[in-house]
């Protein structure tokens, strides 16, 4: 798979996961649990929302496509490590391991991209 149809597809997943919580928290609780600091939820919200955006605005050179990889990465790592940590002490509800596992799918598919020369 190359590099822009990666930047493309995580950039779409973030997106309408950043906007699910925005637009109807009430679906995301249920899912997700009942957030106690609904701010967080919405500055995270927030931030997947304009890493999602850029993604999916990366342009198609080496340059933007190893830009968009770092971004990428570097979220989907962090979100990862956070649902690692915080499911096996009770902190949040198991369903956050499907979150773990698509952001580890994501890592994968950006290690295995096609960059242009």
């Amino acid at each position: 798979m190359n590099g822009s149809v990666v930047a493309r597809l995580h950039g779409a997943a973030y997106l309408l996961g950043g906007l699910w919580p925005l637009l109807h928290l009430r679906s995301f609780e249920a899912v997700f649990g009942p957030k106690t600091d609904r701010w967080l939820v919405k500055t995270v919200s927030g931030m997947l929302v304009v890493d999602g955006m850029t993604l999916l605005a990366a342009g198609r050179s080496r340059a933007a496509l190893l830009q968009a990889r770092r971004v990428g990465i570097g979220t989907a790592a962090v979100l990862s490590a956070i649902d690692l940590v915080y499911v096996p002490i009770g902190r949040i509800r198991p369903t956050y391991l499907l979150d773990a596992a698509a952001e580890i799918g994501l890592i994968m598919l950006w290690s295995k991209a096609a960059l242009p020369e």
